[in-house]
């Protein structure tokens, strides 16, 4: 049975847990044959008195007696049902087609995981290298200041959330729980088994890598294939059905049934969509900057004298202001005790992320600070719908001209942003984005709109938590990839609207954001592939 909301102090004893269970249920201890855990969160809007609230599954001596008695409290009740179900077991042999994914993302990887696991063996095509090649890469922009186009932080297994901080919550709606799926199979590939039950479960980047080597072998043990180094340059339509992909190599795949999974940064494949005519829509998305402080100021500003508690680790914040110009100003991928790192994937421009490990122990908290724009705002919007691509790549490039023309970003301290003049030197905040930071206005770089917003809600959000307006707190730009500036419209079958056979899916096809929502849509997604494919040969 499950037993919800039960609340105790933050330093309790495991056998004040238990005592707790037992004056909730009234009954005597010799009834209780044990219990676990579902969830856990705590509440810290009082500092001075954070509680835990734990969601518990309990073992009764005789359950259906007590759910009998407690009938009526909506706190009690049987536990759901939370295990996953295939929508299709139907057996598959040598001979059958196979799907084909495109993208090793967290949306891409589940896609595949569970077309494998359901027998349909897929074909997973990569653009980039394997994860640890593929890490060399990436620290070669942000040691050195090369860049590698087809192998970076947004391109090669594992997708832009292997260098992030590994959230692994969202507020999607998930009765299916295909989300606890994607927990359960992360444990099963490495993840502590902890992000099954905490409120805010993250892994970190070192582990994420493992992670994703292990779900790569379990889908090429299921007979699933995947090649790296491999970019879909094309795409054949014949009569609004797919028939096959040409690859950047010039090979051709035959193919009917394709899972679209490249991530928000893609654009080169969005353009080759849109030029065979897949249906494509321009769609909001936010722009910005990086936020950093100390960690050790957030975690004072939330967590009072709590503040170091290893049960509660670093803090972090979520953050929105509705501006007078009538934009809205949020934090967005809050990393407590993180680093800035060098997301670009296109020469000559410079884009801003965050990232953590699992231990959350670096000195800075960071965030995006960003402002939502729309359709409305890129030039051209009206009859192009990748107009949202080129608005990126023009703050993108106006960065890395501030930045000095070699992948270091602009900085300017908060003080000097809101007083409208350019940093010349770097305050107390000492900046965690390599290959550097230069000093600078940051208004170079971003819409007149956004500055003004930033500069609106800066100081709200100092009212909200002490200090997060302070003089010496840094700003990096520019953050533009927040989603995807496309969304490649889908039916109810999960397929394209003018392309039987295209399976559009996760954050670069307009579908998610961040990795839970994005392996969930990819779950989804395999899921039509399944009956479509089961439905075509039935």
């Amino acid at each position: 049975m499950r037993l919800t909301e039960l609340k105790l102090p933050l330093d309790h004893t495991e056998a004040e847990l238990r005592g707790a269970i037992l004056k909730r249920l009234g009954i005597a201890a010799d009834e209780l044959v044990g219990h676990s855990i579902f969830r856990r969160s705590y509440d810290a809007r009082k500092p001075s008195a954070i509680v835990f609230i734990y969601t518990l599954d309990i073992e009764v001596r005789n359950e259906a007696a007590l759910l009998a008695r407690l009938r009526g409290d909506r706190h009690v009740g049987p536990t759901p049902d939370t295990s996953y179900h295939f929508v299709t077991n139907a057996p598959r042999t040598a001979e059958s087609p196979r799907p084909v994914v495109i993208g090793t993302g967290p949306c891409g990887l589940f896609a595949g995981l569970i077309l494998a696991q359901m027998g349909f063996r897929p074909l997973i095509l990569e653009r980039g290298k394997a994860v640890r090649e593929r890490t060399q890469d990436t620290w070669g922009l942000w040691r050195k200041g090369q860049l590698n186009p087809e192998s970076n932080v947004q391109f090669g297994e594992g997708g832009a959330g292997t260098f992030s901080d590994g959230k692994l919550y969202s507020q999607i709606k998930d009765p299916q729980y295909r989300g606890r799926k994607v927990l359960t199979e992360f444990v099963k590939a490495g993840a502590p088994a902890e992000i099954l039950y905490v409120a805010k479960p993250h892994i970190g980047t070192f582990k994420l890598v493992g992670m994703v080597e292990n779900m790569r072998a379990e889908i090429e043990a299921l007979g699933g294939e995947i090649r790296f180094g491999s970019r879909v340059e094309d795409i054949e339509i014949e009569q609004g059905r797919v028939r096959g992909l040409r690859l950047a190599d010039g090979e051709f795949i035959a193919a009917s049934h394709v899972v679209l999974a490249v991530g928000h940064s893609a654009r080169d494949t969005f353009e080759m969509l849109h030029a065979r005519g897949v249906h494509i829509e321009a769609k909001p998305f936010s722009i910005g900057v990086r936020i950093e402080h100390p960690q050790s100021l957030i975690d004072r500003a939330r967590l009072g004298r709590n503040a170091g508690n290893p049960l509660l680790g670093a803090a972090d914040y979520k953050l929105v202001h509705h501006c007078a110009n009538g934009r809205s100003a949020y934090s967005f991928c809050m990393c407590p005790g993180g680093t800035l790192v060098a997301a670009t994937s296109e020469p000559g421009r410079v884009v801003t992320n965050g990232m953590s490990q699992y231990s959350r122990n670096e000195r800075n908290a960071n965030s995006a600070l960003v402002v939502g724009v729309t359709p409305a705002d890129y030039p051209g919007s009206e009859t192009d719908p990748l107009a949202g691509i080129a608005f990126q790549r023009h703050w993108e490039s106006l960065a890395f001209e501030a930045g000095g023309g070699n992948y270091n970003a602009p900085a300017q301290r908060v003080g000097d942003f809101l007083a409208g003049r350019p940093s010349t030197t770097l305050g107390s905040v000492v900046p965690s984005y390599t290959p550097g930071v230069q000093p600078t206005d940051l208004a170079r770089c971003l819409p007149d709109y956004v500055v003004a917003a930033l500069r609106e809600s800066l100081p709200a959000f100092g009212r909200e938590i002490a200090g997060f307006a302070m003089e010496d707190a840094l700003l990096t730009g520019v953050e533009t990839r927040t989603s995807s500036p496309i969304r490649i419209t889908r039916d109810d079958e999960f397929q394209s609207l003018n392309t039987r056979g295209l399976f559009p899916a996760g954050e670069g096809a307009g579908y998610a954001g961040g990795i839970l929502s994005a392996a969930v849509d990819g779950i989804k997604v395999a899921e039509a592939v399944a009956l479509s494919m089961t439905a075509r040969q039935d």
